[in-house]
């Protein structure tokens, strides 16, 4: 396996109405979080937010429909998980991106990742969120609004 490259993507994906996506960890049942994902070979943060999304959801974007914040955060890798980077690596840069779309809609979850899904407005799925870095993504996007 190649080692993942400490450089991710969080996509909050989201109505109009600011209902928004959680999917729930496969391995930490009841952990919740928007779709996330490493960005892989030379393939741009778009690219990466586009497969992503893509291979969690079911939902195929063009880029021109995802919003880049130009926001990152920098948080240490989980001890659990840094077998999955390089010797000695021990933070992520998470770039932010938001995805709107008409409506709630059925998603194609898939199940080696998550268990479900749920769509919530948006202070409660920011409650809901396990992550800090995706819970103040989903207020920021309530004051974008």
């Amino acid at each position: 396996m190649t080692a993942k490259r400490p450089v991710s993507v969080l996509v909050v994906i989201h109505t109009p109405a600011l209902d928004v996506l959680l999917l729930e960890r496969a391995s930490h049942p009841g952990f919740w979080q928007s779709v996330t994902g490493s960005q892989e070979g030379d393939e741009s943060l778009i690219e990466t937010a586009r497969r992503e999304v893509a291979e969690e959801t079911g939902i195929a974007a063009a880029a021109a429909g995802f919003a880049d914040w130009r926001l990152s955060n920098r948080f240490e890798i989980f001890a659990e998980w840094r077998n999955r980077y390089g010797a000695g690596i021990t933070h992520n840069t998470e770039h932010v991106f938001s995805l709107c779309v008409p409506a709630k809609t059925a998603i194609r979850i898939a199940p080696d990742e998550h268990l479900g899904y749920r769509w919530l407005p948006w202070r409660e799925a920011a409650a809901a969120c396990f992550s800090w870095s995706n819970r103040d993504a989903i207020l920021m996007l309530g004051q974008r609004g």
